[in-house]
C-alpha cells in the first residue's frame, strides 16, 4: 500500500485533526484564526473608539456652543442709527467692547441689592490688523460723556444728555453704551463681550487662580476681601474682591482701582499664556466652559467658532504688546468727584486707534523699561472716511503691559 497523499492545508484552518469519517480526513474550516479574530476585533474597537471620540468630542462642543448667550435686540438697534455710526477701520483691524457687569441678577444677587443693569468696567480693546499686538484702554465710569438720545427697555427713548459714562448703559443698556463710545472716540465698535461677577470668578478659578504680592495686609468688608501680606494666589471671589476694592486700597479712587484691574488682566494673561492652555485640552475645556457660560456677546462672535477665531488670532501677541492704559482724563471742572476728557491728547489717542497707527506709551514709573510704539505699523495712511489725528505729537500715556505678573 502507498502513503495516502497529504491533504492540502488551507491558510486559516485548524490544522488539528477534526473528528469525522476517516482518520485522515481533514474537518471543515472553523472560521479565522486567534491572530486573524483579534485583528477584526481590534478594527471594530478602534472604529467604535473613534466614534465615541467623534460623539464626545461633538457634545463637548454642542455644550460650549450652547453656554453662549446672545443680544439680537442690540444689533436690531444698532441698524437704526447705522447712518450716524463711525466708518470701519482698516481690514483685519478689530475693535471689541468689553463690559464688566455689575448686574445682581440670578446668581449674582449674593453681591449685593439689585438696583439695575450698571457697567463696573469699561474697556475698548483695539486689535492690530497684523495681530501683533493688542490695546485695551479703561473708560472711567465717572467719566462725564454726551450720552445720545437711547431706547429704554420698556421701548421709550430718552433725550440726548450729558452724564457720567456708567449712566449709558443704565439707561440704554448696550446699544446706547456701544453708540456713546462710538460718539465720544469716533471708533466703530465691532463687538462686544460682557461678563458679570460670577463669571469673572470662574474664569480665574478655571485658569488656577492669579499671584499676587502684597504689601501690606488688606481688609475690606465693602468688597468682602480679607488678605494677609505676602505672595499668594488668588482665586475666584478674592480676586474679584481685589479689582473691586477701592476705600481700603490706595487713595481710594477709581482710578487706582482701574490701574488695579489692568494689572490683575495683565497677570491673567500672562497666566493663560504661560501654561500653555490654548495648546491644552484638558486646561482650555475648563477655560472655556468658564467663558462661554459667562458671556453675553454679539451675534458674530455668538458661537464657540466665533470665539475660538477671535482668540486663535491673538495666541502669537508676545505678553509684552499686551498693553493697558487709561483715557487721558482730569478732574471735571464743575465736579471733583467726576472725571473729563484731557485734549487733544484723547482725540489723537483715539484717531490713532481708529487708524491702526502705533501709539506711544510709557512704562510705569521706576520700571527701567523705555517708552514703546505699539500699534499697527504696518498699516499706511487712514481707513477711508477715519478722523485725522489732530496736529501735534501722539501723547505719552501710562500703561502696563501682560509681560510682567504683579509679583514682578
Amino acid at each position: 500500500m502507498t502513503d495516502s497523499p497529504e491533504p492540502p492545508r488551507f491558510a486559516g484552518w485548524d490544522e488539528r485533526p477534526a473528528t469525522g469519517p476517516g482518520p485522515d480526513r481533514p474537518g471543515p474550516p472553523r472560521g479565522p484564526s486567534h491572530g486573524r479574530r483579534w485583528r477584526h476585533w481590534a478594527a471594530l474597537g478602534v472604529v467604535g473608539v473613534m466614534l465615541a471620540g467623534a460623539g464626545a468630542g461633538w457634545a463637548v462642543y454642542a455644550k460650549l456652543d450652547s453656554n453662549i448667550r446672545t443680544d439680537s435686540a442690540t444689533e436690531k438697534e444698532l441698524r437704526k442709527w447705522e447712518s450716524e455710526r463711525p466708518p470701519a477701520g482698516p481690514p483685519n483691524a478689530a475693535n471689541v467692547l468689553l463690559i464688566g457687569s455689575d448686574s445682581r441678577h440670578g446668581d449674582n444677587r449674593r453681591y449685593g441689592r439689585d438696583d439695575g443693569q450698571r457697567s463696573d468696567t469699561t474697556m475698548l480693546l483695539h486689535l492690530a490688523a497684523d495681530r501683533r499686538s493688542a490695546t485695551a484702554v479703561s473708560i472711567p465710569r465717572d467719566l462725564m460723556v454726551d450720552v445720545p438720545h437711547c431706547k429704554r427697555p420698556d421701548g421709550t427713548e430718552t433725550p440726548p444728555t450729558t452724564t457720567q459714562f456708567n449712566g449709558a448703559f443704565a439707561v440704554g443698556g448696550v446699544a446706547c453704551m456701544i453708540r456713546t463710545v462710538e460718539k465720544l472716540t469716533g471708533i466703530r465698535i465691532d463687538h462686544y463681550l460682557i461678563i458679570d461677577f460670577v463669571g469673572f470668578t470662574k474664569m480665574v478659578d478655571a485658569v488656577g487662580g492669579v499671584e499676587l504680592c502684597l504689601p501690606r495686609p488688606i481688609h475690606d468688608p465693602a468688597a468682602r476681601l480679607s488678605l494677609p501680606a505676602g505672595r499668594q494666589t488668588l482665586h475666584g471671589e478674592a480676586a474679584l474682591g481685589y479689582v473691586r476694592a477701592r476705600k481700603s486700597l490706595g487713595n481710594g479712587s477709581d482710578t487706582q482701582r482701574m490701574q488695579r484691574q489692568q494689572e490683575f488682566l495683565g497677570a491673567l494673561v500672562k497666566k493663560v499664556q504661560s501654561n500653555g492652555v490654548l495648546l491644552n485640552p484638558a486646561r482650555l475645556y475648563p477655560v472655556l466652559d468658564a467663558a462661554t457660560s459667562s458671556l453675553i456677546t454679539d451675534t458674530a462672535l455668538a458661537s464657540l467658532k466665533g470665539l475660538y477665531e477671535l482668540v486663535r488670532s491673538t495666541r502669537s501677541i508676545p505678553t509684552g504688546r499686551v498693553q493697558f492704559m487709561t483715557v487721558p482724563r482730569r478732574e471735571y471742572r464743575y465736579d471733583p468727584n467726576r472725571d473729563e476728557l484731557v485734549q487733544p491728547d484723547a482725540g489723537r489717542l483715539f484717531a490713532q486707534l481708529h487708524n491702526d497707527l502705533p501709539v506711544t506709551v510709557k512704562p510705569p514709573p521706576d520700571s527701567g523699561e523705555k517708552p514703546v510704539r505699539a500699534g499697527g505699523p504696518t498699516v499706511a495712511g487712514r481707513a477711508r472716511g477715519a478722523p485725522s489725528p489732530p496736529p501735534g505729537p501722539t501723547p505719552s500715556i501710562p500703561r502696563t503691559t501682560a509681560e510682567h505678573g504683579l509679583c514682578e
